[in-house]
């Protein structure tokens, strides 16, 4: 199977991996650097990852919009991928907290530029019948670079003792290499004038054409992101439980490794069996990976509820792009992809926002205890979409 996917989606991938890498050597960080060294709270932490997500999200709205009407989707992932590569170096030459809090705004808004034309030029290059599979290929190998930045981040810590801005300044390395692959490898389709927008998108009408399959995946996603909130909780948890800041990034070391490589056979199996179960899977994954980490007292029960979070990640996050994919119509496919990242991401910001809150009241088990509730509502609502589509089959 892995043969036959296109090699642009392979490129792709591999930029997004060495982004990520780049990307991951800082965030690993960024959450103990400004709640130990600079005395931000933990809610401080929830409003600005969710603030930074929210943004990337908006900006995803506009450039998925424009690669419909443009009709140049490498374009902006150009433009996007060059953006997040040219901010890296604020990291390690900032000197307050409003200096990385900037940098990482800068940094999403290059996230939401690139994003949803890059989810749309693989809808793009990759044949139906392979969607799954490729949306989970790039998606493995965009998280192997999620571990792979922690781990170098890790080893620099160590030999630099803690010296953060050295780890900084390495990152900005694998981001311009990401962007001069994109540059190189990746060739974008010719399309007609049939499968571009006629007049610029995010007019009502467009949003009536996008259909009410493809507002349903979006209504599905919605309830995922109140169920988990941002990554950086994974970090504050690991530090509550006494690990050292040298090794907090094997946080998202552990729980990237279990992403990536269930990313890819979960995204094969949806080209192959029902996709409403898949994220029934996942959603129980996050469950039980929520409850121990809500009572984990030792690092071993920390392990495994990252990797059972990185199945659920795995389970999830490629599938929803797919459904996506499969939902909107090719004219709309940029749009599509960025209202679905605008409204998840706008969710998220509220989700980290209250994960916060409640860590600062009432601590952290109160915080994953809440993720597990709203992920069981979660699944009770996809049980009944999973019947009531069972049923209407039946009936036809």
């Amino acid at each position: 199977m892995s043969a036959r996917i296109p090699r642009g989606v392979w490129a792709l991938g591999f930029v997004s991996m060495l982004m990520d890498i780049s990307s991951e050597m800082i965030h690993a960080l960024l959450p103990v650097y400004m709640v130990t060294v600079l005395g931000t709270s933990a809610v401080a932490v929830g409003l600005i990852e969710g603030a930074a997500e929210a943004i990337a999200a908006v900006t995803k709205v506009f450039s998925g919009a424009l690669s419909d009407w443009l009709g140049r989707r490498k374009l902006l992932a150009v433009l996007g991928y060059g953006l997040a590569a040219a901010t890296k170096p604020i990291f390690p030459l900032a000197s307050s907290l409003s200096w990385l809090v900037a940098a990482r705004f800068i940094d999403r808004v290059g996230k939401g530029i690139r994003g949803a034309p890059r989810d749309a030029l693989v809808a793009d290059i990759t044949p139906p019948e392979m969607r799954g599979a490729a949306f989970g290929l790039r998606q493995s190998l965009d998280t192997i670079g999620a571990f792979l930045g922690p781990l170098l981040a890790i080893g620099l810590m160590w030999t630099t003792a803690n010296h953060f801005r050295t780890v900084f300044w390495v990152a900005v390395i694998p981001a311009v290499v990401a962007v001069v692959v994109l540059l190189v490898a990746v060739h974008e389709p010719a399309r007609s004038a049939a499968q571009r927008t006629a007049r610029m998108p995010l007019r009502r009408a467009e949003m009536r054409q996008l259909g009410a399959a493809y507002w349903r995946v979006v209504f599905i996603a919605t309830a995922f992101t109140f169920a988990r909130f941002s990554e950086a909780f994974l970090i504050l948890r690991a530090q509550s439980l006494g690990m050292t800041t040298a090794l907090i990034p094997m946080v998202l070391v552990v729980m990237s490794l279990a992403y990536s490589l269930s990313a890819y056979p979960v995204g094969v199996l949806s080209d192959r069996m029902n996709r409403t179960t898949l994220l029934i899977v996942g959603l129980l994954l996050l469950i039980v990976a929520d409850v121990v980490l809500a009572f984990a007292s030792t690092f071993t029960a920390l392990g495994i509820g990252l990797v059972l979070w990185g199945l659920y990640m795995g389970f999830t996050q490629g599938l929803l792009s797919t459904l996506i994919a499969d939902a909107a119509p090719a004219s709309l496919r940029g749009t599509a992809f960025g209202v679905y990242n605008l409204i998840t991401g706008v969710v998220l910001l509220a989700a980290s926002a209250l994960a916060g809150l409640l860590w600062d009241r009432h601590g952290p088990q109160a915080t994953f205890l809440a993720g597990a509730l709203f992920a069981a509502l979660t699944v009770v609502g996809l049980l009944v979409v999973r019947d009531r589509g069972a049923d209407a089959s039946a009936s036809a």
